[in-house]
């Protein structure tokens, strides 16, 4: 018999590596055919002069020599009005010209000759197809449709052309100009490098720059030229000419006067002029600043500038077009500002006054007329405001404004509603709808409230009950937000946050329902904050408080929910499970066997000890299951503060600073100890029944850009995070905590996959309190909207000052940073413009989780590569 079962055991092997042999050799025979196919395509295409007409070339490369030295100055060659056929970075191919040389220039003639001009084929197929059908075959995608989507998604050859190559050396000669090179020398020429390629060489002899000597000034109006004698120049003795310098005095100094009431001042009464008369490399500037120049009948005359003042502030609360000539109903007089409604006000004053900037008596400046346009349309219960200035005639000099502000205010009921997929880790698809009604001026102080359900049904295999029905997750809730235009406090703030940073104060609450997904929670939330902005680009927010109450209503599902987990304690049991009520089948039986299984572990009634990894894992899913299952209550302090250059979506060199800092607890456990309220069995405080979460936490986030060139953007990306509990807490809430990897963070592994530390713990969600993540990535253009991305992202997470025990997964000290994962991978990008949608691919290069000899490269595979699909950049 024991021979038998060797032989079976013998054959039954053989059989299945038989198997497993012609199943790799299919798979192999497979990856060879799809990379002859490749090849074939490569390699058809690859014929670069393929649609290059006779007697032309086509552009293989620039190059810009300087006084005879090759220049790589990529500002200088996005001069050039033509650029080669883009490449693949590090492969040197151009990938999308071949694209667009598969394509059939053609498809109409190719389509006549195999059906007009072949009466056999077209009498044959005309018998089971009509003449119509055929004719309409003409459009199809297979004839006509896929080459167009060839053309379009690839590059047309780039031809020599000597009118674009004259007009590169003009752009190239201005641009050597507004630097200081004023006597430049430029040329340019061929060079064939076969019959259909050649490149185009540009040189350049540039002399010495010119330098500003001096400057002097020869401004007309005396008080304007009193005013520019208070400020510096960007005009500088002794600096390198640059016309960017000449651009930005002009716009210095048209700022400078509008904003100290030259009212009919423009920057085209500004102009220098540049002598370079009998001096070597040496330029004198004079700033010539005219008077004011008018029409009067048909001639023309000057005076000069006025500084005007305003004498009255008029504001229309309802204006319309229509009713533009309509009498004045209703009005009153606030803070020496006049408002007029063609109906009824229907507004507390201030509310309107405090979003003026303008004063009676004050002179003119653009800069408060912006300020106060951005708060009055920031109010979003009026569409954006317009303000006019008139001459006031009642006065007899002519030098007095009269403010008219123009507010046609928004219906003061909307609905809208908003419709998304979703998917996320309990999701594998999901539907999410909301509907919102708005109220503007719900209290007459320019107050607006939103008032919002939304509801969610998704799928998921992983769930504990799925009632065989399709869509078997659901969540809905409910939100309100109501915001006032104003800080609300009990005493004045206007010297803290004056009105000019747009200050606002905001009241939230939320409840929401999960239910079909096992544990079912309910979610109730809230807040009370105060928003500002301090300078331009820079926002801050106060959280006086806000609170969150969570609670779980199947927590004893835990285990039919979270499979990872249950697996990771199911196969430990297998092994130490002493205790056969506790299993079925072998397996252990949820909620009491999972149960008591963990309390005999714990209670050292197994042979396990604290010091065994099985232990330690144990321990880690309990810690675990208690933090998702247990209802949390957070009542917390925090602020925000973000700091940003960007200019607009176009801008790729800026950075952006974010950093908040957050405290729970604080000032329950105060009232808890002046109160002097008992502490329950574990020597906590409580508030309604439930321990209260107590910690304070902090997060640091820089991102900075890089324009390399035209096209490609350096990127770094530094963050730093932790929420230490004290008092009340021996843990963050899971809901604080963090986690690393996923599209937005280490990309070489799935979201929960990482850490904590060097642990290699199989949890559904593995999570700490301490991060570390910096990323890098390089962003190149491929063509058209098509941008490729090289990145490396290195980071962990850990526990640190909290109850986990486990040595791999705390962080004690600087040797720690040894930890820090570090995956690398390349993506693609689709740019829309408004936003991007993205696939990166990442390998985990350095694996911490592994023996220290198996952790580089060992894992840098295929088969261990994580793609993750987004939408927007990383970061």
């Amino acid at each position: 018999m024991d021979h038998y079962f060797s032989f079976f055991q013998l054959n039954n092997g053989i059989a299945e590596q038989f198997m497993q042999s012609s199943i790799y050799n299919k798979k192999k025979n497979c990856a060879k055919i799809a990379v002859f196919i490749l090849i074939t395509i490569f390699f058809y295409g690859c014929n670069s002069e393929k649609r290059v007409p006779a007697r032309k070339q086509l552009l293989i490369k620039n190059e810009i020599f300087e006084n005879g030295k090759l220049l790589k100055d990529q500002t200088l060659y996005d001069q050039l009005y033509q650029q080669p056929n883009s490449k693949v970075p590090l492969l040197n191919y151009r990938l999308f010209l071949n694209i667009y040389n598969l394509a059939n220039p053609n498809p109409d003639s190719t389509f006549n000759l195999k059906y007009y001009n072949n009466k056999k084929k077209y009498d044959r197929e005309v018998k089971w197809l009509s003449a119509k059908q055929i004719e309409g075959l003409r459009k199809s995608f297979w004839y006509l449709g896929i080459h167009n989507f060839l053309k379009e998604t690839g590059e047309a050859p780039v031809i020599l052309d000597t009118l674009k190559s004259k007009k590169s050396l003009t752009r190239l000669k201005s641009y050597y100009f507004n630097n200081g090179y004023f006597n430049v020398d430029a040329n340019y020429k061929f060079d064939s490098l076969a019959p259909k390629r050649a490149q185009l060489k540009y040189y350049l002899t540039t002399g010495n720059p010119y330098f500003i000597d001096s400057l002097r000034t020869s401004i007309q109006t005396p008080v304007l030229d009193s005013l520019y004698k208070t400020t510096k120049s960007l005009i500088i003795p002794g600096k390198q000419y640059k016309t960017e310098d000449f651009e930005n005095e002009k716009n210095r100094i048209t700022t400078l006067y509008r904003n100290n009431g030259a009212y009919r001042f423009q920057s085209n009464y500004i102009n220098f002029d540049i002598d370079t008369i009998n001096k070597k490399d040496k330029a004198t500037v004079i700033l010539n600043v005219g008077n004011y120049s008018y029409q009067e009948n048909d001639s023309t005359k000057t005076e000069p500038f006025k500084i005007y003042k305003i004498s009255d502030i008029e504001i229309y609360t309802d204006y319309k077009s229509e009713n533009h000539n309509s009498p004045i109903k209703d009005s009153v007089t606030f803070n020496n500002i006049h408002l007029y409604a063609y109906e009824k006000i229907k507004y507390t004053p201030h509310a309107i006054t405090d979003a003026v900037f303008l004063s009676k008596g004050g002179v003119f400046n653009d800069a408060r007329t912006v300020l106060t346009t951005r708060y009055l349309n920031n109010l979003k219960i009026f569409n954006y405001p317009t303000i006019q200035y008139e001459v006031d005639k009642k006065d007899t000099l002519a030098q007095s404004l009269i403010a008219k502000i123009y507010l046609t205010p928004r219906k003061k009921y909307s609905f809208g509603f908003a419709f998304d997929l979703t998917h996320s880790n309990i999701e594998d698809f999901g539907i999410t709808g909301s509907v919102t009604e708005t109220v503007r001026n719900i209290f007459n102080g320019a107050e607006t409230l939103e008032v919002s359900a939304r509801g969610n049904i998704g799928a998921s295999k992983d769930i504990a009950n799925s009632n065989n029905s399709f869509f078997n997750v659901s969540e809905y809730g409910v939100d309100a937000k109501l915001n006032f235009p104003r800080i609300l406090f009990p005493i004045k703030t206007e010297g803290l946050i004056p009105k000019s940073m747009i200050p606002s104060t905001v009241f939230s609450l939320g409840l929401s329902k999960q239910t079909n997904i096992g544990l079912d929670k309910e979610n109730f939330t809230g807040s009370f904050s105060y928003n500002w902005t301090p300078k331009k680009n820079t926002t801050s927010r106060f959280d006086l408080f806000n609170f969150q109450f969570v609670r779980n209503l199947n927590p004893e599902n835990y285990f039919n929910v979270y499979g990872s987990s249950y697996d990771a304690l199911n196969r430990i049991a297998q092994t130490y499970n002493t205790n056969p009520d506790y299993t079925s089948d072998n397996n252990l039986i949820i909620e009491s066997g999972t149960t008591g299984f963990t309390n005999d572990v714990l209670t050292l009634k197994t042979s396990l000890l604290p010091n065994d990894a099985e232990y330690q894992n144990v321990l880690n899913v309990e810690q675990q299951r208690i933090r998702l299952t247990d209802n949390d209550f957070i009542f917390a302090t925090n602020f925000n503060f973000t700091k940003t250059t960007k200019k607009d979506l176009q801008d790729n060199s800026f950075y952006t600073f974010r950093t908040k800092i957050e405290s729970a607890g604080t000032i329950l456990s105060l009232i808890s100890k002046v109160g002097n309220l008992p502490k329950n069995i574990n020597n906590n405080y409580e508030i309604f029944n439930l321990e209260y979460s107590e910690y304070i936490k902090t997060e640091f986030d820089f991102i900075k850009h890089w324009n390399v060139n035209k096209a490609n953007v350096f990127a770094i990306r530094t963050f730093f995070g932790i929420a230490i509990p004290y008092g009340n807490s021996n843990t963050v809430p899971f809901s604080k905590s963090y986690y690393a990897g996923g599209a937005n963070d280490n990309r070489a592994w799935q979201p929960y996959n990482l850490g904590p530390g060097s642990s290699s713990f199989s949890n559904d969600f593995n999570e700490a309190n301490m991060k570390i993540a910096i990323s890098g990535e390089y962003r190149f253009l491929i063509a058209g909207k098509w941008n490729g991305a090289l990145f490396a992202d290195a980071g962990n997470i850990w526990n640190v000052l909290d109850a986990v025990v486990y040595d791999p997964a705390r962080f004690d000290g600087l040797k720690d940073l040894k930890e820090m994962a570090l995956g690398t991978g390349f993506g693609i990008r689709y740019d829309l413009g408004f936003f991007a949608v993205r696939l990166d691919m990442g390998f985990k290069t350095y694996n911490p989780a592994l023996e220290k000899r198996e952790r580089w490269f060992t894992q840098y595979n295929f088969g261990n590569s994580v793609f993750n699909f987004g939408i927007n950049y990383p970061f």
